[in-house]
């Protein structure tokens, strides 16, 4: 048996004991060295992300191989490996179309913690191992690579989304974990100019670490004036939304120049209807200006380039870490991160 945090109901989780899974053909189970918390797992928490009551949650695991299914070829039990959040199977019509986040259909790739048990437990199961399982280089530790497994993979993935090119101007809205990756992957992308905007210190101090060159405080001042007076009118390249809020994306439509790119990484607890797009400022759907949203890709290949970003220093990815939990406390990570209280950013959680 083992231990596995539930989605029991709308805003209740916990421990339970679990049989430790099996590896079935194709497949492979690893023992869970170091997890984390995701945003979405707090909308999954909450009820705004719909999951199967009774599931194990989480989607972001460091570990061991346990075990090896029948087919998997190329790996030992007992080597160190890291799993993005997105499992594809690498051979469906959308993974050979490169949508790999969509593998399979409609948001197909987000299997763990989604649509079958994730990984905040001792022991997970990787499905298509052959495609998902990345080894981590002996010279980086679990807590450099944690991270790889979603959050900067998808803040990456806005900044390559929306098509940054060398001498861009980009404002990211929201300075959150997800925030703070897409500031460091619009300078891996080559903008010359990042906007950050937040309002919680401990965040805005980060993001100048991650990448941004200036920080705006959106309770202080409205950013959309701010983000017009910093590029004289002339308004921001791109600009990435990475909260989920009305606000920050009509913010984003806002200040984007004619012909810009709104990123939207954000998930949106209601209804898109609701969101709205300023009219006048989307040019009456004529401006040329461009609403792009993603789903970070998956698979092992994607890992190991972020992981080569990190080995080579290009990002820290350990500094956003601000609390380490264990296994058995993950009910009070949950309580932590979700009022984003205390200074955290992000948690460890070992099991």
């Amino acid at each position: 048996m083992m231990r596995a945090n539930i989605l029991k109901d709308v805003n209740k989780i916990g421990l339970e004991d679990r049989p430790i899974p099996k590896a079935g053909p194709g497949e492979a189970v690893i023992k869970v060295t170091l997890t984390t918390i995701c945003g979405t797992d707090i909308h999954i928490m909450r009820g705004e992300y719909p999951v199967e009551h009774g599931q194990i949650i989480g989607h972001e695991p460091v570990g061991l191989i346990h075990e090896i299914g029948d087919g998997v070829e190329g790996y030992e039990k007992g080597e160190r490996v890291a799993v993005n959040a997105i499992t594809p199977c690498g051979q469906c019509e959308y993974c050979l179309s490169a949508h790999w986040a969509q593998c399979g259909g409609f948001l197909g790739g987000w299997k763990m913690g989604n649509t079958i048990d994730g990984c905040q437990a001792d022991y997970v199961r990787i499905p298509n191992a052959m495609a998902n399982l990345a080894k981590i280089p002996d010279e980086l530790t679990d807590e450099d690579v944690l991270f790889t497994t979603d959050i900067f993979s998808t803040g990456l993935s806005g900044a390559e989304s929306a098509d940054i090119k060398v001498g861009d101007i980009v404002a990211v809205f929201g300075q959150g974990p997800i925030g703070l990756s897409a500031a460091a992957g619009a300078k891996l992308k080559g903008a010359s100019l990042i906007i950050g905007v937040d309002t919680v210190p401990e965040r805005m101090k980060m993001s100048k670490s991650m990448g941004a060159d200036i920080v705006l405080d959106y309770k202080k001042a409205d950013p959309v004036k701010e983000i017009m007076d910093i590029t004289n009118g002339r308004g921001v390249d791109v600009a990435i939304e990475a909260i989920g809020l009305q606000e920050s994306f009509e913010n984003c439509v806002k200040s984007t120049i004619v012909g810009g790119t709104i990123s939207s990484l954000g998930v949106y607890p209601t209804e898109l209807h609701n969101l709205g797009v300023p009219n006048q400022d989307f040019g009456f759907g004529i401006a040329d200006k461009k609403i792009v949203s993603t789903l970070c890709p998956g698979g092992k290949e994607r890992m190991r380039r972020l992981m080569d970003l990190v080995k080579n220093e290009r990002v820290d990815l350990k500094q956003l870490i601000t609390h380490r939990f264990s296994l058995d406390d993950i009910e009070e990570a949950y309580k932590l991160f979700s009022s984003q209280t205390d200074g955290v950013i992000k948690v460890a959680i070992q099991p």
